[in-house]
């Protein structure tokens, strides 16, 4: 699995002082990275190969700003053109998110979705979890 440790901000926080449920996708999008990476070594925006189809989070437990929270990624099922995400969100101990992303290898060009090339889909075997 990937892994990224974060520092919630104050702004990351609702009323109640929780950690904002609408903070969990932007921050499990940016440990996203190096899956990207995979794909496109560069991040270059202009040729950019995927897109993503759905997004599911599932809040466990209450989370608060002033403790990190890290961020494990992982590579669940892998099909012809599409592949999971799995995430994991962890503060103090406890897990707080479960998500999983569907992204598509994509060509922005034709609006079609293309077959994972085998070398990708190989990088991305690595990083498999239950």
């Amino acid at each position: 699995m990937f892994h990224l440790e974060l520092e919630p901000r104050f702004s990351d926080t609702d009323a109640l002082g929780h950690i904002s449920n609408t903070s969990l996708p932007v921050w499990f999008e940016q440990a996203r990275t190096p899956v990207f990476r995979i794909f496109h070594p560069t991040l270059e925006v202009k040729t950019w190969p995927l897109i993503i189809a759905r997004l599911e989070i599932d809040l466990l437990a209450q989370s608060y700003w002033h403790m990190p929270v890290e961020i494990r990624t992982g590579i669940g099922k892998i099909g012809n053109s599409s592949f999971h995400v799995i995430q994991e969100a962890w503060q103090n101990g406890k897990q707080i998110a479960r998500g999983v992303a569907v992204l598509i290898h994509f060509d922005y060009e034709t609006e079609k979705a293309l077959p994972i090339p085998d070398e990708i889909r190989s990088k991305l075997s690595e990083h498999r979890v239950a």
